[in-house]
């Protein structure tokens, strides 16, 4: 009887009710905790390595090469707090290993039904200039929630590993005015959305997750009017070439990544001797590939205070809710803090909040 218990269940129901990701509002395959505390509205400013994936004609606006080996952020969210702490300090340090496995994400929040627990650890070792920037990304994201102890689809969550190798280019006419830009990523992405027992062991097996390969171009432009404020108005095409991943693994191939557009309009006037401040509006998704979310959703602010270049505070709005984040920055160091937060519903506005929390370090040359 005891061995039984012990058994390891492997009980997967595939629904089209299990937990998600927000690629309509975020589709970004690589994110930046900069861009979250702007609201994600960022396809007109950025100006750093992750125009690879916002835009890739913002490389024209890289002010210096950097080459970075330790690129990396993190996230968690409110959920994953509430449930980690538990009822006693004593909890932080036995839940928090759990919450890198879906059976270990299973296992605390079976004691704390109702809280969505989210993580991604990405990691972007690059080398970037104004005209070109190459690198290797790694994201892994995981979502779970219990809905209900007694189900035997109780338990949903979803889990995403990408990687691969990308490279972006920009050209820049007219003195800066006008800027193209295009960066390749060859991506591999093994991902799973399912559902499960929560009360049962989980042990996925290799051939369970949807696994492929596929070759995703970014393209980008911007232009930038040499006016006061510098308005500025932007483009970014998910997924150019509209490619299909090709399966690797046993299981099928994960779905397709949308041939989206984003659009954008900036201003950024200086507002003191050594002080800008950028404002920013984008809408996500202007082509509606992602039709179960509502479209209001997918407009979104951002605001970014300058202080020498150095010192930045951010506040944004986007999904419905607000943001922010500070900012550090230099030559050899950039440090950034944000909260930002999503709609866990499908096409709803403003459903509910899931609040995140985002560190994001990067160091070298």
């Amino acid at each position: 009887m005891k061995s039984l218990l012990s058994l390891t269940l492997i009980l997967f129901t595939f629904s089209a009710n299990a937990i998600t990701f927000e690629d309509g509002v975020f589709p970004e395959v690589v994110t930046s905790t900069r861009a979250l505390a702007m609201g994600n509205a960022f396809i007109a400013k950025v100006d750093d390595a992750s125009a690879a994936f916002y835009n890739p004609a913002g490389l024209g606006s890289v002010r210096y090469p950097h080459l970075h080996l330790s690129n990396f952020s993190f996230e968690t969210n409110k959920g994953s707090i509430n449930a980690v702490s538990g009822n006693a300090i004593g909890d932080i340090f036995t839940n928090s290993p759990k919450m890198f496995s879906i059976d270990g994400m299973r296992q605390v929040l079976l004691k704390s039904p109702g809280n969505i627990a989210h993580s991604r650890v990405q990691a972007l070792p690059n080398f970037t200039s104004r005209y070109f920037s190459m690198g290797y990304m790694l994201a892994k994201r995981s979502r779970a929630i219990v809905t209900d102890t007694t189900s035997a689809t109780g338990y949903e969550f979803a889990d995403r590993f990408d990687h691969g190798p990308y490279a972006a280019l920009n050209v820049s006419l007219f003195g800066g005015i006008l800027k193209f830009g295009a960066s390749g990523l060859y991506l591999k992405r093994k991902e799973l959305n399912s559902t499960a027992d929560p009360n049962a062991t989980i042990v996925i097996a290799d051939n369970t997750y949807n696994s492929g390969t596929t070759f995703v171009v970014t393209g980008g432009a911007k232009l930038t009017l040499p006016f006061t404020f510098l308005p500025t108005f932007a483009i970014t095409v998910h997924n150019f070439g509209d490619t299909h991943f090709a399966r690797t693994g046993n299981g099928a191939a994960p779905a397709k990544i949308p041939r989206s557009y984003d659009v954008g309009f900036s201003l950024t006037p200086q507002i003191g001797t050594n002080t800008r401040v950028h404002l920013e509006a984008n809408i996500k998704d202007l082509s509606q590939e992602y039709s179960d979310i509502s479209s209001t959703r997918k407009l979104v602010f951002g605001l970014e205070l300058d202080f020498s270049r150095v010192f930045f505070f951010r506040l944004g709005y986007g999904d419905g809710f607000g943001s922010a984040g500070l900012g550090i920055k230099s030559r050899k160091l950039e440090f950034d803090l944000t909260t930002y937060a999503v709609d866990t519903t499908t096409s709803t506005f403003r459903g509910h909040e899931d609040r995140r929390f985002a560190l994001g370090v990067s160091s070298g040359f």
